[in-house]
């Protein structure tokens, strides 16, 4: 774009140098008549005057002046047809180099487009890869944290029957024993009883015990599993979110500096700047901007860059578009 504006500037400065040389030699030209027009102060001796002498050096200076005249006029003719020959050729040239700053502007946007399509391809295969981990990784948590439940419901399970084993054993004994000894050790039976049904309170209480204490443990790994997995999902969005704010900004940034026209002087400034956007769709236009540090010639360039711009486009994360209607972006040239 600036070897397009330094070639218009080019032809434009030819065609000024051009009309002034041809206004130059029109008024050289109307000189030089007026010198021949004038006349010339002779120093001249009484004799006698022949009238058909004097009119015939008349129509000798009549003619000579006529010649004089019709060459003036062929001359300036000549210069306007050169002139309008030039103007023609800035013209076309002018032309040109529109036409040629017209199919920059195309590629240009075309490459954008084609870059634009590109990073969305990217970021829908990043989401639907991050999708299908997170959908793994917790199907595997869930998997073992089912494994885990099963193996507590089985250890409670093997508690159970062997207490009751135990039980039954304890009951087979003490009828043997009563049976053997049923009238003398009638008291003695009843003192048994009386502790194996202790016993049986206390085997029972402790099973119970240990299978609540079971219950616990696994709802404190499940617990402890679904707040891990929250917490890393928490912090995986946050990276994708910060990622896709630097992405869209470093395209709002080339958008921007696409439309900025440059001059000499701006090289190494920059200027930061505030840009609220009002969403409209996928899209979003500018709603208002606001220099916040910077050179202030480069900070109005850039305003009138984000003006040729008009719509920025938005992801279709309603998180990160809200982010983005109020950003901070460096201009820098």
């Amino acid at each position: 774009m600036l070897m397009l504006n330094k070639e218009y500037k080019s032809a434009i400065l030819i065609s000024v140098v051009l009309h002034i040389i041809l206004f130059v030699l029109l008024l050289g030209g109307s000189w030089f008549s007026d010198d021949d027009k004038k006349p010339k102060h002779q120093m001249v001796e009484a004799v006698v005057i022949d009238p058909k002498a004097i009119e015939k050096q008349a129509k000798s200076i009549r003619d000579q002046r006529d010649a004089a005249k019709k060459a003036e006029q062929q001359r300036v003719e000549k210069l306007r047809q050169q002139a309008e020959l030039l103007e023609q050729n800035r013209k076309k040239e002018e032309e040109r180099l529109r036409r040629l700053q017209e199919q920059k502007v195309q590629q240009e946007k075309q490459a954008r487009e084609a870059e634009k399509q590109k990073q969305l391809a990217e970021k829908q295969k990043k989401e639907e890869q991050e999708k299908a981990r997170i959908e793994k990784q917790r199907a595997e948590k869930a998997e073992a944290e089912r494994k885990a439940k099963a193996a507590a419901v089985a250890k409670a399970a093997a508690e159970k029957k062997a207490a009751e084993q135990a039980k039954a054993a304890a009951e087979a004994k003490a009828a043997a024993e009563a049976k053997a000894k049923a009238d003398a050790k009638a008291k003695a039976e009843a003192e048994k009883r009386a502790k194996e049904k202790a016993q049986q309170e206390a085997a029972e209480k402790a099973r119970l015990a240990r299978e609540k204490e079971a219950q616990e443990a696994a709802l404190n790994d499940i617990f402890s599993g679904l707040e891990a997995e929250s917490a890393q999902i928490s912090s995986a969005r946050q990276k994708y979110v910060a990622s896709e704010l630097d992405r869209y900004g470093a395209i709002y940034k080339q958008m921007i500096q696409e439309k900025l026209l440059t001059e000499d002087s701006f090289r190494g400034k920059s200027c930061k700047i505030n840009i609220r956007l009002v969403q409209t769709g996928s899209d979003a236009i500018v709603s208002k901007v606001t220099p916040i540090d910077g050179e202030s010639a480069v900070c109005s360039a850039a305003k009138r860059a984000i003006a040729q711009v008009g719509n920025f486009p938005m992801p279709k994360e309603q998180d990160v578009a809200n982010q983005l209607k109020n950003i901070n972006l460096v201009v820098d040239l």
